[in-house]
């Protein structure tokens, strides 16, 4: 980082080229009630080393997350990433300040930008994917809006048990629309198809179906899919990428709006981000989806070349007709994110999803043998399961912690959710690892 010096002749300067005798001036607006300025306790001025010492101490405070077994999911999920992702990714040519997507600038980023569009299409089943979105919750709140500017209409329908996170995006993102929100949630946490059936009607805008839903259990998306287009609503489906190595793509039970987290996809969990939103649709869309698109076309020469194409977002246009309100693709993570299935492949995929669904399922009958402990229910489900455990969920994650194990989400802390311990497996988790923390919960068994 530059240095910048800030002199008490220089602020004389700054507030005499501003028209004001002392900074007081600026803040004589905001009322003295609320004034910080003079509560802080700031450091008495430091040289470089006792600066680098103080940071490294401070740094010493955070949990070293290689040290810790991980068992949280609820959308962000602790997989390997292989070294080459963060060789490409470190390269400097790829870590800019300057927006890396305009063509004259970069050829090789609008060719990763392509191959990423080409195979989230292959992953998902869909005809056309943009070049990312923040992340999966904001992506899912512009694939709401898309659904709106498609049909005009502002009632959606939850099928199961939605992301309460992404909930929460959605309806903060689309405040002012007066879009309404239903739910249609069984007693176990799936799709109430009855109650689906029931609330969806022909001014419904679209059907949001979580697959895997929060609780990780796998929805009966064929039938959701046959009650959303029923009345002429859109079906929009939340996606898990690794599930998507063993279950059935959204092409297939005809999702007209996908949208994820990329984050499994070769980024580390990283504190909560920054992560990456995929999103897809049908060629029947395409006018009308957010973000960018990178297209191949031929040059003046006859050369194969890339370019952003489409480009209906708020930069290029009138604010009114723009598609989003999304102004940068989370670019760096979407080249890790390509890079990532680029190494995987559809078979690594596949077995990637295979791994953790066997490891899931083992742990989940090792928990149901411990005396008080239950599943929520016995619904089919990916890599994630709701254990109701005999004692409240906060000491088993204290007592986790001492034990260097982050035993799962305590999903208490989420209204729209049924209280106990959520627990996800990835592939990271070791046969040993699996086994010390079935040992683990036996401590708090009945």
């Amino acid at each position: 980082m530059n240095y910048v010096s800030n002199t008490e002749e220089q602020l004389r300067e700054m507030l005499h080229t501003i028209g004001v005798d002392k900074f007081e001036d600026l803040i004589e607006s905001i009322p003295e009630s609320i004034r910080v300025l003079d509560k802080f306790q700031l450091f008495p001025a430091l040289s470089e080393f006792e600066v680098v010492n103080l940071l490294q101490e401070y740094s010493k405070k955070n949990l070293n997350s290689n040290e810790y077994v991980t068992f949280m999911g609820l959308g962000s999920y602790d997989h390997y990433v292989p070294a080459l992702v963060n060789f490409v990714i470190d390269r400097p040519e790829f870590k800019t300040a300057y927006t890396p997507y305009q063509a004259e600038v970069s050829q090789g980023t609008l060719q990763a930008m392509y191959e990423f569009q080409s195979m989230i299409c292959d992953l998902t089943g869909m005809e056309v994917a943009n070049a990312s979105m923040l992340d999966g919750a904001s992506a899912l709140a512009e694939a709401l809006l898309m659904s709106n500017a498609h049909n005009r209409k502002t009632h959606f329908v939850f099928a199961g048990t939605p992301n309460p996170n992404y909930l929460t995006v959605c309806k903060t993102i689309t405040a002012g629309k007066n879009f309404n929100f239903d739910l249609a949630i069984a007693d176990d946490g799936t799709c109430d198809l009855e109650r689906l059936s029931q609330i969806v009607s022909e001014k419904t805008s679209a059907v949001v179906v979580h697959q895997p839903n929060a609780y990780g259990n796998l929805e009966e998306v064929d039938e959701i899919e046959r009650i959303a287009h029923s009345k002429g609503a859109l079906l929009i489906s939340v996606v898990d990428p690794i599930s998507l190595g063993i279950i059935k793509c959204p092409g297939e039970y005809n999702a007209d709006i996908v949208v994820g987290e990329g984050q499994p996809l070769g980024i580390p969990l990283s504190f909560g981000g920054p992560y990456l939103g995929i999103f897809a649709t049908r060629q029947d869309f395409i006018r009308k989806i957010p973000g960018r698109l990178s297209g191949m076309t031929i040059d003046a020469d006859g050369k194969r070349a890339f370019v952003l194409t489409l480009q209906t977002r708020e930069q290029q246009i009138k604010r009114e007709r723009a598609t989003s309100n999304i102004c940068t693709n989370q670019g760096l993570m979407m080249l890790a994110a390509t890079v990532y299935l680029s190494i995987m492949g559809k078979n690594g995929i596949r077995e990637l999803a295979e791994i953790c669904f066997r490891k899931a399922h083992y742990l989940a009958e090792q928990i149901k043998k411990i005396p008080g402990f239950k599943i929520f229910n016995n619904k089919p489900f990916f890599r994630e399961f709701l254990v109701i455990p005999p004692v409240p969920v906060h000491k088993i994650l204290e007592e986790g912690k001492k034990e260097k194990i982050l035993a799962g989400i305590d999903t208490s802390k989420f209204p729209e959710l049924k209280p106990g311990l959520l627990v996800s497996v990835t592939e990271k988790r070791t046969e040993s690892e699996l086994e010390k923390f079935v040992e683990f919960l036996k401590l708090f068994g009945t």
